[in-house]
């Protein structure tokens, strides 16, 4: 298999901003709660202060794991099921085996289509 730069590289991106225990910390409190929640919720639950909560939500969204809804001076954030369902494919690539591809993956609500 000859992967692209471009895959590779996007992959990459992805697993980098798993790599950190606080993210992942946090994408198990979207995932448990199966609801959208304030920051200050999932600080509560974290245990970490909230700007922390907040810089490590910006890299999630960015990446795709979390959607966020913004209501004035405050904000809601779900996860991404629609992403995080077909993350284990960018495993699969790396393996090199044949899977669903990530990069195809919408990144808006599912909701909302």
């Amino acid at each position: 298999m000859n992967v692209p730069r471009e895959k590779a590289e996007f992959y990459a991106s992805r697993f980098r901003c798993l790599a950190h225990p606080t993210r992942l910390l946090i994408l198990h409190v979207l995932a448990t709660e199966a609801r959208p929640l304030s920051v200050g919720e999932i600080v509560d639950r974290v245990d970490v202060g909230q700007p922390t909560v907040s810089a490590h939500l910006r890299r999630l969204v960015e990446m795709g794991f979390v959607l966020v809804e913004h209501h004035g001076t405050s904000s809601l954030n779900w996860l991404n099921t629609c992403y995080i369902e077909r993350f284990p494919a960018a495993a699969e690539f790396v393996m090199e085996r044949a899977a669903g591809d990530l990069m195809s993956a919408s990144i808006n609500d599912p909701r909302r289509d």
